[in-house]
């Protein structure tokens, strides 16, 4: 795992058992980590990585990093853009799903702490399918070219699939319910830095 050559995949049961000696960083969304995480996991989601380098990079000095999300995909983006950035990292095979699946525990904040929120793969999934069943919709019942709705909905979820890459996800990303708060990021920075 200490060669920047690489992003390097650790299976989880390799990962439980070194997870005290392991930094792990959640990319997920706020939403989606308080939904359940790996114990001592900080959430630090995708789109501020590069605010936290400084903090990731003296983690890194001090001992290995692993970087999870929901099933791998994030994570394996962000631990390429930190090895491009000279620190060495892994993802966990699987992420928090593949973790859970293999029975280990998942951390959630008491329930006080935080409402319930759907993952990014559910809120894509709903948001996908409200739109294919709207375009249909107004295509029966107001004009047939509504149904070219549902087509691009569909020639879209093609293109995320072929390309990994997923346009829905990112602008659910930027709801409210799915930002970091700034002071809980910098929190999560302070607790990174005296690691």
């Amino acid at each position: 795992m200490s060669t920047p050559l690489a992003p390097v995949t650790l299976p989880a049961d390799q990962a439980r058992t070194r997870l005290q000696e392991l930094t792990v960083i959640d990319v997920r969304t706020p939403g989606e980590y308080a939904s359940g995480h790996l114990p001592g996991a900080l959430n630090i989601p995708l789109d501020q990585i590069r605010r936290a380098l400084p903090e990731i990079r003296h983690a890194a000095d001090r001992g290995d990093v692993l970087v999870v999300c929901a099933s791998g995909a994030r994570s394996e983006n962000a631990c390429k853009l930190l090895v491009e950035q000279g620190i060495p990292t892994a993802t966990l095979a699987g992420g928090t799903s593949g973790w859970a699946a293999a029975g280990y525990d998942l951390e959630q904040p008491a329930a006080c702490d935080t409402r319930a929120g759907w993952s990014m793969e559910r809120q894509v999934r709903f948001t996908a399918g409200a739109q294919v069943l709207v375009g249909i919709g107004l295509g029966l019942l107001v004009h047939p070219a509504f149904l070219i709705l549902s087509a691009g909905v569909a020639g879209g979820l093609v293109f995320s699939a072929l390309t990994d890459t997923c346009g829905i996800a990112a602008l659910i990303g930027k709801l409210p319910h799915n930002r970091p708060r700034t002071a809980d990021l910098d929190a999560t920075l302070t607790a990174l830095r005296s690691r």
